[in-house]
């Protein structure tokens, strides 16, 4: 937690820099990178595949225009990562496997080939935005999401607004009237009206909705035959924002 702290401290989030952090753009990077990569059939010169880099570039891009950020931040998940929750749970993400539904007019023969191309472009990728004027955060031992929740209460404490980009819709819990959440598959902008719109259920109580239903993609079980309109008939509270 002090590496942590200090990652954050030496960012300067602090009231004195409201300026620079006065609309932070977050980025969940390796969810967006992973999105491009499986998505993007794009070759360079020499028949290597780039679509995790370039679909990242663009989809950044894209976005830095509409909103005219500040400030850009991009969070890579930390190394073992994991491990913290996985002592709480040990089959948290147990389910996870590489992506196979991959977007590809050609073929790599092997298994072995694609995950040396997806290192290559990771690491590639990296290189390229410590080109850019973006702040890069990965701390071991860290996942993304908690770095990326932290920090947007760290600029809504600075006096700035924040805008969470990614399609993990575990962020909705920290959407309020500083925090907003872009999902680029959708292209919509969340705020409080939009999630309850959409999930009716307020921010402040996604966390509850979402314990109740379970999360397939952290291999997190719910409560055996509650979906989504039987939780909602039951507990109609989860639209109240007390």
């Amino acid at each position: 937690m002090t590496d942590l702290l200090k990652a954050f401290n030496d960012m300067q989030f602090d009231s004195k820099d409201v300026g620079y952090n006065s609309r932070v753009l977050i980025v969940d990077a390796l969810n967006t990178f992973m999105r491009s990569y499986a998505a993007i059939p794009s070759l360079d010169e020499d028949g290597n595949h780039i679509g995790g880099m370039a679909g990242f570039m663009k989809s950044l891009g894209f976005t830095i225009r509409s909103f005219k950020p500040t400030r850009v931040v991009l969070v890579f998940d930390g190394k073992g990562g994991s491990q913290r929750r996985r002592k709480i749970y040990k089959e948290y993400k147990a389910n996870r496997k590489p992506p196979t539904r991959l977007n590809r007019q050609y073929d790599m023969t092997t298994d072995e080939q694609e995950r040396e191309n997806m290192k290559w472009q990771l690491v590639s990728l990296v290189e390229m935005v410590e080109c850019l004027p973006v702040s890069i955060l990965a701390l071991d031992h860290i996942e993304a999401d908690d770095a990326i929740a932290y920090m947007s209460e760290l600029v809504t404490k600075s006096g700035g607004t924040s805008i969470i980009y990614s399609t993990d819709k575990d962020f909705f819990q920290m959407v309020n009237e500083s925090v907003k959440v872009y999902n680029p598959v959708k292209k919509k902008t969340y705020d409080i009206d939009m999630i309850l719109e959409t999930y009716g259920v307020h921010p402040n109580n996604f966390v509850f909705y979402r314990a109740l239903l379970g999360d397939k993609s952290d291999n997190i079980d719910g409560i055996k035959g509650a979906g989504e309109k039987t939780v909602l008939r039951y507990i109609p509270e989860l639209s109240d924002p007390t």
